[in-house]
């Protein structure tokens, strides 16, 4: 691995950061499905697993699934939400495209729906946020995105404060960083055409030795997309994957309609590699997924880059969550054999969409 430098967003000391050598997690495979593209997975606190799936091609049944601790599986929150009819009319009010799942602090679960099917422009009435309670399995809110949502957006990940009653999300489509006020309802875009939101094409995505590239025979870009927040609340991190940096902002600068918070956008770390997830565990140490080496790598805060879990099955390492015994999740999304990187041919050949569990890694 390169080293990278962190400055003091990340941490209270510049630190000069050295890769270090095998990998360090026990692995399980928790979930696998060999039919659907899935993305995002999030733990809750009773052993359940969510677990969500793009309309992004044909091949498609369900958007939002859980998992139980006996193994069983069945559509979240029921089977109308995801059985969405293609029709403008009733895309309020089910499942279009889900992108991401994650359970909140007060045991909610936030669905991120961009209602971008096949990665095309939003379908109107769409783009929402799904807030169900994990207790009644019932939908307390639905909140309407459509207003922020430009005709090039993908609504991507999410992070919730449910100190403050905010939501933060990142745009992978047009590039941008868009914030719910959950009391209020009302959204807004932060950061539309700041650098640090959008991808750099000198940076290419290589997986397995292959260079993703768009049917147009330019380099696959893709804008603001791993996100994550600080656990005081007052440091948003993101990253786009055609990046080789981590960016942080003030979120009260972001919180604040009027503000312009582009001057105090800092570097947190650079010469990275290209992500997709980021989480950071309860010691503030930053997990990214290395989608080019289906890796998960941890930054500590003495600035030491550790390899903690590499297999060729973790196939696009995507989306990270947490349980309550400390154990991490990642998902492999295997988005780089998708046909739109194959002259319009899967490279996938039948191998399994899995979800690992990587154990004991951020005891409490």
């Amino acid at each position: 691995m390169r080293p990278l430098f962190l400055l003091a967003a990340l941490f209270s000391t510049a630190l000069f950061a050295q890769s270090s050598g095998d990998a360090v997690a026990n692995a399980h495979v928790v979930y696998a499905n060999r039919h659907f593209e899935q993305t995002g997975v999030s733990a809750a606190p009773d052993g359940r697993l969510f677990v969500n799936y793009p309309r992004w091609s044909d091949r498609y049944l369900n958007a939002v699934i859980v998992q139980t601790p006996d193994g069983s599986q069945e559509p979240y929150p029921d089977l109308e939400w995801n059985r969405w009819d293609g029709k403008p009319q009733t895309a309020a009010n089910h499942f279009v495209c889900v992108q991401a799942v994650l359970v909140d602090q007060a045991n909610t679960l936030w669905v991120v729906d961009p209602a971008a099917p096949l990665l095309t422009s939003p379908v109107p009435n769409g783009p929402k946020l799904v807030r169900i309670d994990l207790l009644t399995n019932r939908v307390l809110q639905v909140f309407p995105m459509e207003q922020v949502a430009l005709p090039d957006s993908y609504l991507n990940d999410i992070r919730i404060d449910n100190k403050r009653n905010f939501a933060y999300l990142t745009d992978s489509g047009h590039g941008g960083i868009i914030v719910l006020d959950i009391g209020t309802g009302e959204s807004w875009r932060k950061l539309d055409g700041n650098p640090s939101v959008l991808g750099n094409p000198t940076i290419p995505v290589v997986v397995h030795g292959f260079e993703l590239k768009q049917p147009n025979g330019k380099p696959a870009l893709f804008n603001s997309d791993s996100i994550e927040l600080s656990k005081d609340g007052n440091t948003l991190y993101y990253k786009a994957i055609n990046s080789d940096t981590l960016w942080s902002v003030p979120t009260a600068l972001l919180r604040d309609r009027s503000a312009d918070p582009s001057p105090a956008v800092k570097a947190a770390a650079t010469n990275l590699f290209p992500t997709d997830g980021l989480w950071m565990d309860s010691k503030n140490r930053l997990y990214l997924s290395d989608v080019e080496h289906n890796a998960v790598r941890r930054l500590n805060t003495t600035g030491q880059l550790e390899l903690i879990f590499e297999s060729p099955a973790l196939d696009w390492s995507d989306t990270f969550s947490e349980d309550a015994s400390g154990n991490i999740y990642i998902s492999a999304s295997r988005l780089d054999e998708q046909p739109r990187y194959h002259d319009g041919y899967s490279t996938r050949h039948g191998r399994p969409y899995l979800i690992f569990r990587l154990d004991g890694l951020d005891p409490h």
